[in-house]
């Protein structure tokens, strides 16, 4: 019969087997604080760290980040963050004066490092094209860049930065297949549509897309009359058959020249801005097929 002391040892042991085995696993970093400019890129942020991450969005959904104006909440949310992401490329012309208010002392990750850029001429000046993610090519360069910087201030979790990484980029090189089998069957002249603001650049450079627009590459420009007379008769010598107005911002100039010159409305487009959860684009994925369907349907409908 096995003594009252001798169990009493081997329970110990276990107990000190238990305690050794817990000292000598990885610690479970804690849940990082995130904050990511607009809600397009606090998504792919998402999708990256997943459980590991808390990320706040300092432009919320629908809402227009040329234009962001930046709250005391927002300030508290930017000096808490442990790691900040931007898309830059100009994009967040707010973001300096906010990190000066909210006492920042971070620099904030530019995911659009590496992204080959397009620019083209506003007001006599050429300026670099931020709209990088309306291309999902682009977005696997801000899946590698959001991946380094969370390693980098989580090296607990790395393993499954990395994982989740490879699994988002399976699904961004998805996207762009789905594109592509919805635009390469329509003719190249029937591949051109009107919409608010020139935000869907690097979306024509991939899927041989022309974009005709009022407004420039900011939401903040101002189109002149002879702009807009200009840009009416182009539509009507290139027979351009539909327009779309965007989530984030004002349509009354874009329909003002679809009437003008017989363009149909196509629908709404989500270009700078998610949805909120009830929308039709509540995710980068979602927003992305979502436009790609109906621009598509569009030019079917004008073949």
């Amino acid at each position: 019969m096995i003594s009252r002391r001798l169990l009493l040892s081997a329970a110990a042991l276990s107990a000190l087997s238990a305690v050794t085995a817990l000292s000598a696993a990885p610690a479970s970093a804690e849940t990082l604080k995130v904050v990511a400019s607009f809600t397009v890129l606090a998504d792919v942020v998402r999708e990256v760290g997943g459980d590991h991450v808390k990320v706040t969005s300092l432009v919320g959904p629908n809402g227009d980040p040329h234009e962001f104006e930046p709250s005391p909440a927002d300030a508290r949310n930017l000096k808490a963050a442990q790691v900040t992401f931007v898309s830059g490329e100009g994009l967040e012309g707010w973001m300096d004066r906010l990190i000066t208010a909210s006492g920042y002392k971070g620099k904030p990750v530019t995911v659009s490092e590496g992204i080959a850029t397009r620019t083209m001429e506003e007001d006599g000046a050429e300026i670099t094209d931020p709209h990088v993610w309306n291309s999902p090519v682009n977005v696997k360069v801000w899946v590698a860049n959001i991946e380094k910087a969370l390693s980098a201030a989580d090296p607990a979790d790395a393993a499954a930065f990395k994982a989740n990484a490879e699994r988002y980029t399976k699904t961004l090189d998805g996207l762009n297949a789905y594109a592509h089998s919805k635009f390469d069957k329509i003719p190249d002249d029937r591949r051109k549509v009107l919409t608010s603001h020139d935000a869907f650049g690097y979306f024509g450079r991939e899927y041989n897309v022309s974009f005709l627009a009022p407004l420039g590459l900011s939401t903040e420009s101002e189109a002149s009359a002879a702009d807009v007379a200009k840009l009416i008769d182009q539509i009507k010598s290139e027979r351009v058959k539909a327009y779309f107005f965007e989530n984030s911002n004002d349509p009354r100039l874009v329909k003002q020249v679809a009437k003008a010159t017989g363009a149909a409305p196509g629908g709404e487009l989500y270009v700078e801005s998610l949805s909120d959860a009830k929308g039709p684009a509540p995710t980068y994925e979602k927003m992305f097929r979502y436009n790609v369907d109906q621009l598509a349907a569009a030019m079917a409908k004008s073949s």
